[in-house]
Parts: C-alpha cells; sequence; structure tokens
C-alpha cells in the first residue's frame, strides 16, 4: 500500500536510535522504537495526512493492518492516531476489529488509547455493545480487554453508567494484576471528578486493591 510506503519513508527519516533506548526501557523493553518522540511524530503525521489525504478517503482496514502488523511501536501509534479521525463513523460492527487490536501488539499505551477513545465512542452511540460484547471483556482472561473495559467510560463524565462502572470494578476487585488494578483506581479517580460522593460511598462499602484505592482516592 502506497500510503504505508511513504509514512516509513517518512518515519525513517526522523529515526534517532540513541532517543529509541530510553524509550524502550520505558516500555520495559517490549517493543523496538524508531525514536521519534511525540511532537515529532504528530507533526509528521499532519504533514502526511495532508499530503495523502487518507483521512478524506474511507476508512481503510488495510492500512491499519499494515501500520500494526510493523515491529517498531511509532507505527501502532499512527495506526491508532488515524483512527481518532474517523472515531465519530465507527459502529458497533467495528468492535470486533478494535478488539482484535486490543489483544495484538498488547500494552498499556495502545488499551489506554483504543478503551476510552474509541470502544467508549462506539459504546456511547451503540450501548448494545456492552452486554453482547464489553460485559465478556470485564472477565476475560486478556488483563487488557479487562483494563479496557474498566477504562471506556473514562471521559463520560455525568454520562457514566456508575453502577456498571461499579461492577466492573467489583469483577476484578480480587485481581492480582498490577494493570487491572490500576485501571479500576484510574476510572474510580476520574469519575470523583464527576461524582465524589458517589464515588467514596462505593470505596468506603467494598473491599479493593490497595492500589486502586490509592488512585480513586487522589481527588475525594
Amino acid at each position: 500500500m502506497q500510503e504505508i510506503i511513504l509514512l516509513v519513508d517518512m518515519f525513517q527519516k526522523q529515526a534517532d536510535l540513541e532517543k529509541a533506548i530510553p524509550m524502550e526501557n520505558y516500555m520495559k523493553n517490549h517493543f523496538p522504537f524508531l525514536g521519534i518522540k511525540t511532537p515529532e511524530r504528530n507533526q509528521i503525521l499532519k504533514e502526511f495526512f495532508q499530503e495523502t489525504e487518507i483521512i478524506k478517503k474511507p476508512f481503510s482496514h488495510e492500512f491499519v493492518n499494515g501500520l500494526w502488523s510493523l515491529k517498531e511501536r511509532e507505527y501502532h501509534y499512527a495506526a491508532l492516531a488515524y483512527c481518532q479521525q474517523f472515531k465519530k463513523g465507527f459502529t458497533d460492527e467495528d468492535l470486533p476489529f478494535f478488539e482484535k487490536l486490543i489483544t495484538t501488539n498488547s500494552w498499556w499505551d495502545t488499551a489506554d488509547i483504543i478503551a476510552p477513545h474509541i470502544i467508549g465512542e462506539i459504546a456511547g452511540k451503540f450501548p448494545a455493545v456492552i452486554s453482547k460484547n464489553i460485559d465478556k471483556w470485564a472477565t476475560d482472561e486478556n488483563r487488557w480487554l479487562r483494563r479496557s473495559a474498566i477504562l471506556f467510560q473514562l471521559k463520560y463524565k455525568s454520562n457514566t453508567d456508575a453502577d456498571l462502572l461499579y461492577h466492573y470494578c467489583l469483577l476484578n476487585a480480587d485481581s492480582k494484576e498490577f494493570f487491572v488494578q490500576k485501571a479500576i483506581g484510574w476510572a474510580l479517580r476520574e469519575y470523583s471528578k464527576t461524582n465524589s460522593e458517589s464515588v467514596r460511598s462505593f470505596i468506603q462499602s467494598h473491599s479493593l486493591p490497595k492500589l486502586s484505592l490509592r488512585e480513586a482516592r487522589k481527588y475525594i
């Protein structure tokens, strides 16, 4: 695909192996990096989108899958930046595609973009996906699906279904998984900005991991 070839060329010209080392270390060496920091990457993508006009064309699964198949993490970020350009147009039929992205090349940095920004957008318009798909994620063996279920309402504020959020938190209250415990705390902390009394009552009435509680209590 010509757009992928062009973007790879643009990224390779800005690659900096010295900068890549601390970036890889920060991500626990799960992925190689080109060494392109976020501001530079965003500028390259802005130029790429303008030059190719790819975001004016129909959404391309081929483009996303092509970038996702590359090993360097910047390409995965680029794929998600592209996806976010289309997030208001996604439907319930797109959910399996993003479930696949959550469960491949998985780590917190990609799951935390997909869950609140894309899954949250889809579920807001097509709430049936909650009982059909996201409920299953909340107890899935895959930690990133569980984290995504807990976090998909992160941007909902007053539209948050508190009962659902608390239900997912309780389903995972016994989890020893760091990223799940962290997600519980983050989701509760974020919702406490909207309804601190509700969150306070919830954490006082239920047993949650210490990490989750520490995160949840930051604003209450």
